[in-house]
């Protein structure tokens, strides 16, 4: 038979007691990290580590950063993990220029505000100040506050139904023809309801309706390319688009817009 090496129980036992050691002190290590992990955690929470220090606005051109930043009760010692965001979205979004508003968290110490405004389609006389029109038709009660943008003053629109219809068909327009508009007249007869006369930053007059107004306008640049620049008058967009100008006899004052007439009239028939 092969010999096999005999291991005393005295010399066993030092080394089940280093090992046993070994693991209590690894055990050891691992609870006092947690428990410093846990202190720092609560002194972290505590202290102004955990505050605020940037709030970034985006997506706003009409309301300024400041009163989006006031209207949300947010400060540089407010703690960024007790922010309720929901809540703090429906404070903002109480402003009624704000379609949308998102809130979100980027550590360590950032609050991200991304809004979307209500496009301002107008401004309208009321009393004695221009206040701003949204594209729903609703009118802006302020008394003071700056807008950026450019958008055309509207004049004579004292029915709120007709109001409410331009400013849909204002909201459908481009921006880039919208901001060529300088004036909005609504100049209703009994025959037509809908007659509107625009006065344009390039000199011209347009005259139209409000049914289908965005769709008929957005031939403007094309209709105006056709044009003598030096030669003004009215643009008429209603049944058939025709030129009149300022300088002509009355027998001959109408010109076709070629090119467009056609689709037009076929528009019409439809």
């Amino acid at each position: 038979m092969s010999k096999k090496n005999i291991v005393s129980i005295e010399d066993r036992i030092p080394k089940l007691k280093q090992a046993r050691k070994k693991k209590a002190n690894r055990r050891l290590i691992f609870y006092l990290s947690i428990f410093f992990f846990l202190i720092s955690i609560i002194v972290y929470l505590q202290s102004p580590l955990s505050h605020i220090k940037t709030i970034a606005v985006n997506g706003n051109t009409y309301v300024t950063d400041e009163e989006i930043i006031e209207s949300s009760n947010l400060t540089t010692d407010t703690n960024i993990w007790t922010i309720n965001r929901a809540e703090t979205e429906q404070l903002i979004n109480k402003n009624p220029i704000l379609e949308s508003v998102k809130v979100s968290r980027k550590l360590p110490w950032t609050i991200d505000i991304h809004v979307k405004e209500q496009q301002i389609i107008g401004y309208i006389r009321n009393e004695t100040a221009y206040k701003p029109v949204l594209g729903n038709g609703e009118i802006l009660n302020v008394t003071n506050g700056t807008f950026n943008g450019e958008a055309p003053l509207i004049y004579g629109f004292d029915d709120e139904e007709y109001l409410h219809r331009m400013a849909e068909e204002l909201k459908e327009l481009p921006g880039s023809i919208r901001n060529v508009i300088s004036e909005i007249h609504w100049i209703p007869t009994d025959e037509n309801k809908n007659t509107v006369l625009l006065y344009m930053n390039d000199g011209y007059l347009v005259k139209g309706t409000i049914r289908d107004f965005a769709e008929k306008m957005e031939v403007y640049p094309s209709i105006v390319a056709q044009l003598d620049p030096e030669e003004k008058g009215i643009i008429h967009i209603g049944v058939g688009i025709y030129f009149e100008s300022f300088n002509q006899e009355e027998d001959e004052d109408m010109t076709e817009i070629e090119g467009i007439q056609d689709n037009e009239e076929s528009t019409e028939s439809e």
